[in-house]
């Protein structure tokens, strides 16, 4: 059993490499130019880099404005009454709000409950189970459909708030099982 699991710890570090190698020596074997495939597709990254610079910009200037003044709390405040009979701390609002904008800034907020609370707390592992169960909508949204230029989202944003939404009562549920 022991030489099995370290088949497995083995295999894990050289996936990478070996999925590395293999698309060069496939590339090679088929007489593609792979270094210059490669600085081709590196050069368009970069120009997708600059055209979503300016949205990723405006995402972190507003997210840490609206924390900054309060508004984030004042909102767990107002909402408090309906999410904690549900099982959702108040003080949960905000880094729901954020992350659907923001991963790095939920984590700061998560950081916040951690210490706060205890990692270990029913509002510590309802965090946790949060942050994994949930995404950041806009911020893909903006990012994802300005690089592939989409313009018609059609029922992207409403599909991404209902899964969120039920990611949301998941982690209450599994938080509820656990404590």
């Amino acid at each position: 059993m022991k030489t099995f699991m370290n088949l497995f710890l083995h295999l894990s570090d050289i996936i990478i490499p070996a999925t590395i190698f293999f698309i060069v020596g496939y590339g090679l074997v088929s007489r593609v130019k792979v270094y210059e495939s490669f600085l081709i597709g590196a050069k368009d990254g970069l120009k997708i880099v600059v055209d979503i610079i300016p949205t990723l910009i405006g995402l972190m200037v507003a997210v840490g404005v609206l924390r900054a003044s309060g508004f984030f709390e004042l909102l767990g405040v107002i909402l408090a009454p309906i999410t904690e009979k549900a099982g959702l701390p108040a003080q949960l609002i905000p880094l729901l709000i954020v992350k659907l904008f923001s991963s790095s800034a939920a984590t700061g907020l998560v950081l916040d409950i951690f210490k706060t609370n205890g990692p270990d707390s029913y509002a510590g592992t309802l965090t946790s189970i949060l942050m994994s169960c949930t995404e950041t909508v806009f911020y893909t949204m903006s990012v994802y459909f300005l690089a592939a230029k989409v313009t018609k989202t059609r029922y992207t944003l409403s599909g991404a708030l209902l899964a969120t939404f039920a990611g949301t009562v998941a982690s209450i549920v599994l938080a509820g099982m656990l404590h």
